[in-house]
């Protein structure tokens, strides 16, 4: 299993490119079952996200090529055979329910193993069994998997959700394109990536109005053709390096390209509240050599437009060197403060309280090994890392390479100096150190 070790100290200056979007890679890969005809996806990073979903998709029968540039991506689900989403692979990654839709849409039939650690009840996998419902699926929950059918089709309805989720959205619209009549999405999800979706459908022949809106309209069609396509750039990836920039660049700073800047509006707000003197292009963000900011904030995570919960972790990695007093709120997922422990090993001064995080600033943080819990943490630990005085030791790795494409690859570029090691080489350096010691006793 690998490692990360991050040395400390090292000052970022230069331009940093961003990714497409993991979150809206996978629903379009998932978009390509609807039709007999190819599509291709293009600059598609190769995360481990990525190969599972493709390796759930190839068991259903889709096949799948990488092109000469190892980021254009053609998919072909003209012969699907099977329509059962296995557990193996569902539990690797939630998102994989997101084949659900569109196998029922255009086969009317899939069973789809519930994601892992999902309990029926408050969870947004509600939100679409029962928008999958009100479309006319039957649905019934058999040994932990959930089995959809519509033999007859799909047909069109008007459905509010209790809550924006944006998978449940992305479902929905996918199920929705082959339903019969007119179907009214309300209290829809408004994330970019819904509506990256959507323009995508439509490129393929579907009628999808009012993406990025709380109201979304599909009207049924009877076929979609293949298209070509290019996924958004990555808002939560551009956020991490613009956080990353603002917490250690030095000399004439950093560049982020590739950027939809609107995207992270509530992020870009929140620094310059702070003070940093960020300079927004049309499709860059300059941010200028790092320095002491005076004062904390109040940040707290909320659905699109708000400031993002896949930000939180990086947010408050960012605030330990802030010197005010911040506290950040967690409003949409539960047990998303499990990076606090690690961040504390490394001298941060973070104190939970129900749903808040209270954040000391201005800490001078320290090397040390620490575990990713989870995709989103480990950047905050690797951004901690980068600040700390002396080597910082990050494991768990797998769950950054399920986001990140290549991340100490882009930071190293800027200044950064990032090891990947495996766990047998770390452990031989650390015995060979105590030999030293010890002979030196």
């Amino acid at each position: 299993m690998d490692v990360l070790v991050i040395e400390g100290g090292h000052k970022l200056e230069g331009t940093i490119t961003v990714s497409s979007a993991k979150n809206a890679s996978l629903p379009l890969m998932c978009a390509a079952l609807l039709t007999k005809e190819p599509v291709v996806l293009k600059n598609v990073p190769q995360l481990t996200d990525v190969k599972t979903l493709l390796k759930l998709m190839e068991g259903l029968g889709l096949t799948y090529e990488w092109g000469q540039d190892g980021s254009t991506l053609l998919l072909n689900a003209k012969r699907i055979k099977k329509f059962t989403a296995p557990y193996e692979l569902v539990s690797q990654m939630r998102a994989s329910i997101l084949v659900l839709g569109p196998l029922l849409a255009r086969f009317g039939q899939a069973i789809v193993s519930l994601p892992g650690g999902c309990a029926i009840g408050a969870r947004p996998v509600d939100v679409l069994l029962n928008g999958l419902e009100a479309l006319g699926a039957k649905i019934e929950l058999i040994d932990g998997y959930i089995h959809a059918t519509a033999h007859k089709g799909l047909k069109g309805a008007d459905m509010t959700l209790p809550k924006p989720a944006v998978t449940g959205t992305e479902n929905l619209m996918m199920a929705a394109v082959f339903a019969e009549g007119t179907t009214t999405i309300r209290n829809a999800a408004r994330e970019p990536e819904i509506v990256d979706l959507a323009t995508m459908l439509n490129n393929m022949g579907a009628e999808v109005k009012g993406a990025g809106t709380d109201t979304i309209t599909i009207e049924g069609c009877s076929k979609l053709w293949g298209v070509t396509y290019t996924p958004l750039s990555d808002r939560i990836e551009a956020g991490t390096f613009i956080l990353t920039a603002a917490m250690a660049g030095t000399g004439e700073g950093v560049t982020i390209e590739n950027v939809v800047p609107e995207h992270n509006q509530a992020l870009i707000d929140i620094l310059q509240n702070l003070g940093v003197e960020l300079e927004v292009g049309e499709s860059s963000v300059h941010v200028p050599a790092a320095k002491k900011l005076s004062k904390g904030a109040f940040v707290t995570t909320e659905p699109f437009p708000g400031f993002p919960t896949d930000l939180q972790a990086q947010m408050m990695a960012f605030l330990t060197q802030t010197t005010g007093q911040s506290t950040i709120k967690e409003t949409i997922y539960e047990q998303r403060f499990m990076h606090v422990p690690e961040l504390v090993r490394m001298g941060a001064k973070l104190h939970i309280d129900g749903q808040e995080c209270k954040i000391t600033g201005g800490t001078n943080l320290v090397g040390a090994p620490v575990m990713a819990t989870d995709l989103r943490a480990s950047a905050s630990l690797v951004m901690a890392g980068l600040v700390a005085e002396g080597r910082t030791i990050l494991r768990r790795v797998y769950h950054l390479d399920r986001g990140y494409y290549r991340l100490e690859e882009k930071l190293n570029a800027l200044g950064a100096k990032i090891t990947r090691k495996s766990e047998q080489q770390v452990a031989a350096e650390f015995a060979a150190k105590l030999k030293l010691v010890y002979e030196a006793k």
